[in-house]
């Protein structure tokens, strides 16, 4: 009996040796198994984080791209040797240039919101409301010469095309002082 005691203590011993052995492999591949998913994990963090550097840069030389075009339209538009301002349907100036303005004899920002007709002397405005009623109505490029005033009351002859553009049915309109122009 001391026998078979001894025996079932040795294998109760060896039972527990056995489950202490098992728990610890269990434990030691549930570690490699999480330092598996944490590798995973951190790689495809790195991979994200060098995709993030790559549209950043992508969008720091779309940027550049644009500051660029903007620099070239700003050349192109304030700075042209013509007139060009935008008019609504009303004749409201919504936008002009550097030289249309220089040609209405005022700051650029005094004359957003004014009307363009206090520009045209009496003696023209009927030519100048049927070119931009026919601008509005036909659609189509339109041009004509008349006089224009600036705030001095110094008056100078102009050639004018204009266009209606877009949903917003506003009149671009380009501007040329004809003045000493001799036909040469």
């Amino acid at each position: 009996m001391a026998n078979e005691k001894q025996e079932n203590t040795n294998a109760r011993m060896l039972r527990l040796k056995a489950e202490k052995l098992l728990e610890e492999k269990k434990k030691s591949s549930r570690n490699s198994l999480v330092a598996s998913d944490d590798l995973k994990l951190l790689h495809e963090l790195q991979v994200h984080k060098i995709e993030l550097e790559m549209q950043f840069e992508e969008l720091q030389q779309a940027y550049e791209a644009l500051e660029t075009a903007l620099k070239k339209y700003t050349m192109l538009y304030d700075l042209a040797p013509m007139g060009y301002l935008t008019l609504d349907k009303e004749g409201m100036i919504t936008e002009l240039n550097y030289t249309a303005a220089d040609m209405l004899g005022e700051k650029r920002i005094c004359l957003i919101n004014s009307n363009f007709r206090f520009f045209i002397p009496e003696d023209s405005l009927p030519e100048f409301n049927n070119f931009f009623n026919k601008i509005f109505s036909d659609h189509e490029k339109e041009s004509c010469k008349l006089i224009l005033l600036n705030n001095n009351d110094h008056k100078r002859e102009v050639y004018m095309e204009g266009i209606v553009t877009g949903e917003e049915e506003q009149c671009l309109l380009s501007v040329v002082d004809i003045s000493g122009f001799n036909g040469k």
